[in-house]
């Protein structure tokens, strides 16, 4: 499966949406970016059950502005709608690996109660 292009437009509904999202913020121009999409394209075509999205920051400036981007390639993980990870730099293929590992070991439900428990002492 090959990473799908996000816009403004269709962002939000496809982050929040079940199953586990990552999404690529890049740029054409960024060396690390252009390093890093061997290694997401390679793990989309392994991880069928999972979305593999890219944001181009250049095309979608309002987006990336909107969501704090300020260092690409920055990869954001989201599961079941809930944003579980955000970092800045090029992963290895296998700290993507693992990172997806740890994603699908989850506990949705258990996570999803923690951010409740925590909203409420706020």
């Amino acid at each position: 499966m090959t990473a799908i292009s996000l816009t403004n437009e269709d962002f939000e509904s496809t982050v929040l949406g079940d199953g586990i999202i990552l999404v690529d913020f890049w740029a054409d121009w960024c060396g690390p970016c252009r390093a890093f999409a061997p290694v997401f394209d390679a793990a989309a075509a392994q991880h069928a059950d999972i979305t593999f999205s890219k944001v181009d920051t250049e095309a979608e400036q309002e987006l990336a502005g909107a969501l704090g981007i300020q260092s690409i390639p920055t990869l954001m993980a989201f599961r079941d709608g809930v944003l579980l990870y955000r970092e800045a730099g090029a992963l290895p293929a296998s700290a993507l690996e693992d990172l997806i590992g740890q994603i699908r070991g989850l506990d949705m439900d258990q996570v999803k109660t923690e951010i409740v428990e925590r909203q409420a002492e706020i």
